[in-house]
């Protein structure tokens, strides 16, 4: 259905990101219920049409717990089989790679960087891993940038989507100056003039939008717990509201972020399929006069 002078995105991906899940049900600082609160927005996520993957940038666990990649799996795999979607699970500071890769993804339990490409029928996912075993900043080490070089050699059809959890933008909240992604220049090196077209993080639990090298940026708020930086940056505290996820709709031109609020009230019924049938039968004068032009 075209409207306007933009055709349809060809590619829609659903980001979620920093779901930290306990093992057992376990509630995060004994206040949030993460494993509800997911389901909450994965509820949410099955009303989306024509996405074609799921893509979480990280924390998927707060302790690395091998219960809780398999309570997680649990919770987002019957989803996105109902919905026919690939997943897209990119590794958090939180997240322990080993137990990520035995009983999250099914692999030999290592250290090695989760690395991935995935073709989204010819839009190029590419997962990088931006943790640190033993620490909570964010890294891109020189051999991941040789890898990221060499995949990036190559332009995939549609573009190229990069995923991450550390994002490589500033943050006003001075927390997050210490847990940063470390090597920026050399990653910004190897994005610039290659078909990179979005780069989707997670990690500060709230949502962010800039640009890194020329590349639109998109940060998704957490699904456990949002920040509230509504207070004075050096009072941002956690919160049990305002989780969300993003809808990244990719055209031919551009590329969009969709903020969508978990949370939602009764919609009203003006804009129904009825309403939409009817407008799509008009030609284009017809559709401007419609609801464009101004009744008084």
């Amino acid at each position: 259905m075209q409207f306007g002078q933009h055709a349809p995105a060809v590619r829609t991906i659903i980001h979620i990101s920093d779901t930290h899940l306990l093992a057992g049900g376990v509630r995060l600082g004994g206040q949030y219920d993460t494993a509800a609160n997911l389901a909450a927005l994965l509820s949410r996520i099955e009303r989306i049409e024509n996405a074609c993957a799921i893509v979480v940038t990280g924390d998927l666990t707060d302790l690395g717990e091998p219960d809780a990649y398999r309570d997680l799996a649990a919770l987002v795999d019957p989803v996105a089989a109902r919905m026919g979607l690939p997943v897209v699970w990119i590794a958090g500071n939180h997240d322990e790679r080993p137990a990520m890769r035995r009983d999250l993804l099914g692999e030999e339990a290592t250290q090695e960087p989760i690395l991935r490409v995935v073709d989204l029928d010819g839009l190029r996912m590419i997962a990088l891993d931006s943790t640190v075993p033993g620490w909570h900043h964010g890294d891109i080490d020189d051999e991941q940038i040789a890898w990221l070089r060499d995949v990036l050699s190559e332009p995939a059809p549609l573009g190229t989507i990069l995923a991450l959890h550390h994002p490589p933008l500033p943050s006003h909240v001075p927390m997050f100056d210490i847990l940063e992604l470390r090597n920026q220049p050399a990653l910004a090196d190897a994005v610039s003039g290659s078909d990179v077209r979005a780069i989707l993080a997670g990690h500060l639990h709230y949502s962010m939008s800039g640009s890194f090298a020329g590349v639109p940026t998109f940060v998704a708020a957490a699904s456990c717990y949002t920040m509230d930086v509504a207070r004075p940056a050096r009072e941002v505290n956690g919160m049990d509201a305002g989780q969300s996820f993003h809808l990244v709709h990719v055209y031919d031109d551009q590329v969009t972020s969709t903020v969508v609020p978990v949370d939602a009230a009764d919609p009203a019924e003006f804009f129904t399929p009825e309403w939409y049938a009817r407008v799509e039968a008009m030609t284009p004068d017809e559709r401007l006069a419609f609801f464009s032009r101004k009744r008084g």
